[in-house]
């Protein structure tokens, strides 16, 4: 067999692949050569066009292989931070391949998840004492909600076997993240296999003391109810609908009084995207346990952590083995994973990055005003928390994910070389923090442009 080390690797000019693997660009495009092999994320191939071929990015960029340059206004699905191909991000990476690039975690540790832990804890709220890495949002999900049925469980009470969530809430795709989810057409294959769950219907304005009156009354069957998960501040999925912090204070406050454990899904609204570290951060009362993931490593890896209090995890301290939280994946707490989330923290805090957060809100907040007085007859609502603009379209069909206006708005974007991927009829941005105002600017009179035409 022939030494990996006497083949052919350019990285860059220097890089990529042995060149034996490299197909003749000529005999097909990547976007034909995806169509024979590939299925993706949330597509109907039957009427979906050829998937757009990506062969670089940098910063706030991609570049297709015909050389087309997008601006990534929605960070890669909420993920990316601070831009494409960070080179502080990489070195880190690069570096850490070198000493060590995975190991079991059963029985082993390493340097980068216990660092990351460290700075992890002293950037959540102070009742957060222990660390659990997973490699998502679903998964960090569903070992929260494992901690929180086994906390119980292990302490001898088997009667609470319930969950409360939000409606309109997206938590998900493995089967216990939809089950606390809406229900819709991306869940009815599996509604029979889902697991029962109480919901609660969004504290919207001026729908607050409904919803506390509701609470309230659940609270009749509190020996059964194990946890309250929810999305703190804004159901990103849903549509960017975005509630206030006082309304959430007294749900967990009612939830606590009554022995219920609190999970903050903060996959999406956590690392600044609210304005703050974490959407929680607008609360003085603390939820049990937070699910991260997105941003967490800038976006560079996949990650996902599952915090909690000390009393939950020493609940499953017991001489009895049985009593063990049995949970794991093979790439869990990843070295190199961890080591991008150190860099992105690096990055996060610096005053470069809060200063490159602080203007992006102030100028998603000029141009709400603007379109708001200019363009109200085209829109029903608009939405802004931190770096997260969402604009709801008046639509005569009614409000869905599947919105025609969506197809309308995503195709327009595309010609534009902005990648926006629209929620039904709600556009929205959340862009790496390193955007550039020109760029806000292409992107805010693009939006103009397309609200005068529909």
């Amino acid at each position: 067999m022939q030494n990996i080390s006497e083949k052919h690797f350019v990285i860059d000019e220097h890089l990529e692949y042995p060149v034996e693997n490299i197909q003749n660009p000529v005999i097909s495009s990547l976007s034909e050569r995806d169509a024979k092999v590939l299925w993706h994320p949330f597509t109907q191939h039957q009427t979906a066009p050829f998937s757009i071929p990506i062969v670089r990015a940098e910063g706030v960029y991609l570049f297709d292989e015909n050389g087309k340059r997008y601006i990534d206004a929605i960070a890669s699905w909420w993920v990316n931070l601070h831009g494409h191909s960070h080179p502080y991000i990489a070195q880190k990476v690069a570096e850490q391949f070198l000493k060590l690039e995975q190991v079991i975690f059963a029985g082993f540790t390493h340097e980068p998840a216990v660092h990351l832990a460290e700075r992890l804890l002293e950037l959540l709220p102070k009742n957060q004492q222990r660390i659990f890495y997973s490699d998502n949002g679903s998964t960090s999900v569903e070992v929260a909600m494992k901690m929180a049925f086994q906390y119980f469980h292990n302490q001898g009470i088997t009667k609470k076997t319930k969950i409360i969530a939000l409606e309109n809430g997206y938590h998900g795709d493995t089967f216990g993240t939809m089950a606390v989810g809406a229900k819709s057409a991306f869940t009815a294959p599996f509604d029979p296999f889902l697991f029962e769950v109480i919901y609660l219907p969004i504290p919207l304005k001026g729908q607050e003391t409904a919803v506390l009156e509701t609470m309230n009354a659940l609270m009749s069957q509190s020996d059964e109810i194990a946890a309250f998960i929810f999305e703190p501040l804004i159901q990103g999925a849903g549509g960017m609908v975005m509630y206030e912090p006082e309304i959430l204070e007294k749900l967990l406050t009612i939830a606590k009084e009554n022995g219920i454990l609190t999970i903050a899904d903060e996959i999406m609204t956590g690392f600044y995207r609210t304005g703050k570290m974490f959407a929680t951060d607008y609360l003085t009362v603390k939820p049990d346990i937070f699910c991260l993931s997105k941003g967490l490593t800038g976006g560079a890896m996949a990650l996902g952590v599952t915090s909690c209090t000390q009393a939950i995890y020493e609940a499953f301290l017991s001489d009895d083995r049985r009593k063990t939280l049995f949970h794991s994946h093979s790439f869990t707490a990843n070295p190199l994973a961890c080591t991008a989330g150190l860099a992105s923290l690096d990055l996060l805090l610096s005053d470069e990055t809060q200063a490159q957060i602080q203007q992006i809100n102030t100028l998603h907040k000029g141009f709400s005003q603007k379109i708001a007085k200019s363009l109200q007859h085209k829109i029903a609502d608009i939405r802004l928390k931190g770096t997260i603009l969402a604009i709801e379209i008046k639509v005569s069909e009614g409000t869905s994910y599947f919105s025609n206006m969506r197809d309308i708005a995503y195709n327009f974007f595309l010609e534009k070389g902005i990648l926006m991927r629209p929620l039904g009829n709600v556009i929205y941005l959340l862009t790496p923090y390193c955007i550039s105002e020109e760029d806000l600017s292409y992107i805010y009179a693009c939006i103009e442009e397309f609200l005068e035409e529909i």
